[in-house]
């Protein structure tokens, strides 16, 4: 009977079976997925969600700023990136070796300059890399354009870890929107389209990545972190100056901290760990040194650690000591006081340290007491206006005060770094206009936490549950939907917006390469090239020994494009050497001749723009010239280049000394007999004004070149007859 019911088959085996193979089958609580499988399930496609957002940002990214490639051509941009793409061309040719020994011969003559001591290395260490990379696979691309494209490729990077810094001080969606934000901002863009090949390329990248790893250390008290957030910190340093900004706040966001009670062991191994292989990192780059542990701008730092350790300290001895503590306390800290006093004062009696307020640092503390004209003559250095924080910011600047108020409403660790940040770099960013640029990051994170709150409460408030619309009713249930809908709404066309208004800036604004001009003429596109003009005249027109003097503006571009000798360029390291420049262009012919023989001089430049009408060119500059030679010759006053009325002229009403200095003659010399449809002869379309000196005569110097529109004006510097 068993036999032959196992051969047929049992009941329970026949209903398996049936059950099994037929279409009919009952799910049971074991055939459920469970809470972990689920969740498994929702993470894995939130994670596939965000990785596919992030990889479309890291693309809008890098295709925003390739504005200037299509229209022009890759090219190197601006100024100081022509220095830096000659340095890097060293670097990747003659090696890291013969850089960082390398004296230029070809600049501040006859001075010259130590280049690998006096420069941030990163950003050429980075294109080498790069460089040497792709060649190692076998891309054949040139050095040139690594060095265009290096901006936008890592402003990609700073997307991806900008989302993971606003992640780690609020949640995911912040972070997203916060990538999203950073990616397209113009503050950013302005020193991250293709060609611009400064510090600022990298530099935020670095910035950034340094706090995120600084956060993550101290929400986790990971030392590796830590050591991750101190290797990042010595990447910046080898950037940009601007790592004394790091140094600085992650010093008063960890004393912060300990003053509002939120000190941890975890802040306590995030910030030693940070500071001393930091500090460590830091020696290595030449240019820096021991500045790092000497210099007043580096002081709040170890201050801080002073006291980190201190109030460990305290700590072991209060579990120690129990209620004996407070009077051994008192005694610690009066000791600690008076061994720091007494330290300072032997510090600074030995000139260890000096305290004295010069430097671009200290004019950005308080930038009302600057009295160096070199730092006061650069545009960037100005006040930033209110206008330009719309400009380059948009309606960022509205929403970034909505999310510290929720930092402020919800503090954690991340927050306050945020809070900190964003506190901070306003003060920096009103005082600069470069510093926007620093400014950009925090200002979407702030906005993207106000963002990512404000929709998450509306949504929240709008999606009730059965149970709550019984109690409250239908109607709130529907005002609430309502006002969700309203706030969504508002939100698109805000980003919308945004994303047009970016697009624009990006394209009209900070695409055009200096070096190139453009204008529209009846619809058309006029490009006006006579920089590379002159430039090249300079290469194959003049002896390669030749020493070519101009205002120090156009130095790093002379050196890069011409391969000639200059006086001065944009590294502004020599004040007094800058200053003699400025006494040639406000001296007289003859005063100016003296000193361009002594200095070797054979060829003389200057930028002109009165007959295109192009505003930046060196009449327009010429008050600084005058103030900078002032501060090193006082013999010049810049009372004598203005009118009678306290003016700065150029037409009849000018001053005669102005008339009678060199730049305005080199600038208008026989500017007079060009004749332009609806003005006089002699009309400066810049100045909107009729020249008030026309019929002069160059005897020390002789016109060489002149560019097709004039804004290239040469001149040889005539050698003196040979004594019979």
């Amino acid at each position: 009977m068993r036999n032959r019911g196992k051969g047929k088959g049992s009941p329970k085996e026949k209903d398996a079976t049936k059950s099994e193979s037929g279409p009919s089958k009952k799910l049971t609580l074991d055939d459920l997925p469970t809470v972990e499988e689920t969740k498994l399930k929702e993470t894995t496609a939130q994670m596939m969600i965000i990785f596919l957002v992030l990889v479309m940002l890291y693309v809008v990214s890098f295709c925003l700023r390739l504005f200037s490639v299509i229209r022009y051509e890759s090219i190197i941009h601006e100024f100081d990136p022509h220095f830096n793409f000659r340095a890097t061309k060293t670097l990747v040719y003659d090696g890291v070796e013969a850089f960082y020994n390398w004296f230029d011969t070809l600049v501040w003559y006859p001075l010259g300059r130590w280049v690998g001591h006096t420069v941030y290395p990163g950003l050429m260490l980075t294109s080498g890399a790069i460089y040497h990379t792709l060649h190692f696979f076998h891309f054949p691309i040139d050095i040139r354009n690594v060095c265009v494209f290096i901006a936008p490729l890592f402003a990609g990077n700073t997307a991806l870890v900008t989302y993971i810094l606003t992640k780690d001080c609020w949640d995911s969606g912040a972070g997203l929107i916060a990538a999203a934000f950073v990616a397209v901002v113009p503050g950013y863009i302005s020193r991250s389209v293709a060609g611009s090949y400064d510090n600022e390329a990298i530099a935020i990248f670095a910035i950034i990545n340094t706090f995120m790893g600084f956060v993550k250390s101290v929400k986790t008290g990971s030392m590796m972190w830590a050591c991750y957030a101190a290797i990042a910190y010595c990447y910046m340093v080898h950037a940009w100056g601007g790592y004394i900004y790091i140094i600085n706040l992650l010093p008063v966001y960890t004393y912060g901290m300990v003053l509002i009670g939120r000190y941890s062991h975890r802040l306590y191994v995030a910030y030693s760990t940070f500071y001393v292989l930091g500090t460590l990192f830091s020696l290595l780059v030449p240019f820096v040194g021991f500045a790092a542990v000497i210099s007043n701008t580096h002081m709040a730092a170890p201050i801080v650690f002073a006291l980190l350790q201190f109030h460990n300290l305290m700590d072991f001895m209060r579990s120690h000591f129990g209620d004996h503590f407070g009077a051994f306390f008192k005694k610690a800290v009066y000791f600690l006081v008076l061994s720091c006093v007494g330290l300072f004062v032997v510090a600074l009696a030995l000139g260890i340290v000096d305290i004295t307020k010069t430097g671009r640092f200290f004019y950005m503390l308080n930038p009302a007491a600057n009295t160096i004209p070199i730092i006061a003559s650069i545009s960037e250095h100005q006040a930033t206006p209110w206008t330009s924080f719309f400009f380059d910011l948009s309606f960022l600047v509205l929403l970034m005060p909505v999310g510290m108020f929720f930092c402020f409403k919800e503090w954690t660790d991340g927050s306050i770094f945020l809070l900190t940040y964003g506190i901070t770099a306003t003060y920096f960013g009103c005082v600069m206009t470069r510093l926007i640029l620093v400014l950009a990051p925090v200002t979407c994170m702030l906005a993207a936490i106000g963002v990512s709150r404000t929709l998450s409460l509306f949504i929240r408030d709008s999606v009730r549950s059965k149970e709550d619309e019984s109690e409250r009713g239908v109607g709130g249930n529907i005002v609430s939907k309502v006002m969700a809908i309203i706030c969504t709404g508002l939100f698109s066309a805000l980003f919308l917006f945004y994303v047009v208004h970016c697009t624009w800036i990006t394209s009209e604004a900070y695409s055009s390469p200096s070096i190139i001009l453009q204008a529209n003429h009846g619809g058309q596109r006029v490009i006006f090239d006579d920089y590379r003009e002159g430039y090249f005249w300079l290469q194959t027109n003049t002896a390669p020994d030749a020493k070519i003097m101009s205002w120090w503006d156009y130095g790093y571009q002379m050196a890069s494009m011409s391969n000639r000798t200059t006086i001065v360029d944009n590294n502004t390291w020599n004040n007094s050497h800058i200053g003699t420049v400025g006494r040639c262009l406000a001296s007289s012919e003859e005063d100016c001749y003296r000193i361009l023989r002594k200095l070797d001089v054979d060829y003389f430049l200057v930028i002109f723009g009165g007959f295109i009408g192009y505003s930046s060119d060196d009449i327009n500059k010429f008050l600084w010239p005058i103030r900078i030679g002032g501060s090193v010759y006082p013999m010049i006053k810049e009372r004598d280049y203005l009118s009678d009325q306290g003016e700065y002229r150029v037409d009849s009403g000018a001053s005669k000394r102005l008339m009678n200095s060199m730049m305005y003659k080199m600038c208008y010399y026989r500017f007079g007999e060009v004749q332009n449809y609806g003005v006089p002869p002699g009309y400066d379309r810049v100045r909107n004004a009729e020249i008030g000196r026309k019929d002069f005569k160059l005897t020390k110097i002789q016109e060489a070149f002149t560019t097709e529109h004039w804004m290239v004006r040469i001149y040889k510097v005539r050698k003196e007859p040979n004594r019979g």
